[in-house]
């Protein structure tokens, strides 16, 4: 039987993030091409994390710079392990390659890590976030990150806009990148609530994400004022995972301002909201926020962020502007006008069922894998420099991880 294993940085959450969502999509593409699947992670559960067997996943916890891992991955013997982010990699790589040196080795980026974080030191700095510099994105994190990829015989990229950034400003080669954004089932307009059976905007985003909070922030002192003013029945909805007291803090049912916290359903509270509002102003990846409110028939107003890679040139499920002035004539003009908004659910439509097509994703996924695994050794030749990357990797860390795991062991005794 073909065995994966997935080395998670966390438990997956569906109900609380993208990230959870996508994990849960791959763990199927596995699934229906009968893998016998395997999710390992050091991190501790929380009361959120899915229960991975009921899909049939076995569970194992496992340590960080323990040799324990070493004997684990012998014994399981896969034929792919799955990296969830390049941290995980870092830690774990050079483990695989010296212990389960045949099995194919995937990189899971989610986003490109380095991007977002850049794009937040721009804004920060006010500088262009949009079309940032080549030198501010040659950071500490894009050298790991970049390095991490390299050294991966295959990076799952949710992004074609980050495929092209790496492609044409880090020079990697494409052999070595897979575009798969989130795959969703075609919608199904039945279930979609009427314009005239919704009220009130609605935010969404798990607060751990940097982004989400600063859209939260920039939504309470910049945008939903001028909004409100014109629609002064109108609430704004503020749902996201693990939300902190700084978030609870901003709650003011006065100003229509409402923090409503964990949603148990977000499919749900999306359904019944009129329009969703993310006015992102950095990050990186595409928004799972921004295509359930397209699974959903919510019109949305977002940012040329939050917009992009996700619908290649097709009309926006709404509006995308990064002006104040027109955020808010959009976000009220879709609010109040029927027919536009019909208009644009059929646009979300359209792009969902272009681009985010289930079936289309998951072979050219399979494909890939398969391909790879005929020619691993002549795809690891033709990628020289990711072989460097790990041979050095390979002695540093090793002698580093048995460091650590020595002084650990010397410690508890």
């Amino acid at each position: 039987m073909k065995k994966l294993l997935i080395i998670g940085s966390v438990w997956p959450e569906p109900n609380s993030s993208a990230a959870g969502s996508r994990m849960m999509q791959i763990i199927g593409v596995f699934r229906k091409a009968d893998y016998h699947i395997t999710f390992a992670s050091a991190a501790h559960k929380s009361d959120f994390s899915v229960a991975l067997n009921s899909y049939g996943v076995e569970e194992e916890r496992i340590k960080l710079n323990d040799i324990s891992f070493d004997s684990f991955l012998k014994q399981l013997n896969p034929n792919v392990v799955l990296f969830d982010r390049f941290n995980i990699e870092e830690q774990y790589g050079w483990r695989v390659a010296e212990y389960s040196p045949q099995a194919m080795r995937i990189l899971d980026t989610e986003d490109l890590h380095f991007l977002r974080k850049a794009r937040h030191q721009a804004l920060k700095n006010k500088k262009e976030v949009l079309n940032i510099s080549y030198s501010d994105l040659q950071t500490t994190d894009a050298k790991r990150e970049i390095a991490s990829i390299l050294r991966c015989d295959l990076s799952l990229m949710i992004s074609q806009f980050e495929i092209d950034l790496l492609v044409e400003q880090f020079k990697i080669d494409k052999a070595l990148l897979l575009y798969l954004p989130f795959f969703v089932d075609s919608v199904n307009r039945d279930k979609w609530n009427a314009f005239s059976d919704r009220e009130h905007f609605i935010f969404i985003g798990n607060f751990i994400h940097a982004p989400n909070w600063d859209a939260v922030l920039y939504l309470k002192n910049v945008m939903w004022s001028p909004i409100k003013k014109r629609l002064p029945k109108s609430e704004l909805h503020i749902y996201g995972a693990y939300p902190p007291q700084k978030v609870w803090s901003l709650h003011n049912p006065q100003q229509g301002f409402v923090i409503k916290g964990r949603a148990e359903n977000a499919q749900d509270v999306i359904g019944k909201a009129k329009v969703m509002l993310a006015p992102l102003r950095f990050g990186a990846g595409i928004k799972g926020k921004l295509l359930e409110a397209m699974q959903c028939g919510t019109p949305s107003v977002t940012s040329q962020i939050g917009a992009e890679s996700m619908h290649q040139g097709k009309d926006w499920n709404g509006f995308v502007t990064d002006d104040i002035i027109e955020f808010t004539n959009n976000a009220v003009a879709l609010y109040q006008d029927n027919t536009l908004w019909k208009t644009a659910q059929t646009n979300g439509q359209k792009i969902i069922d272009f681009w985010y097509a289930n079936e289309k994703w998951q072979e050219n996924f399979n494909k890939k894998i398969i391909s790879i695994q005929k020619n691993l050794m002549a795809h690891r030749a033709s990628n020289f420099m990711g072989e460097i990357l790990q041979y050095h990797t390979f002695q540093s860390s090793r002698y580093m991880g048995y460091w650590i795991a020595e002084k650990t062991k010397n410690n508890n005794s």
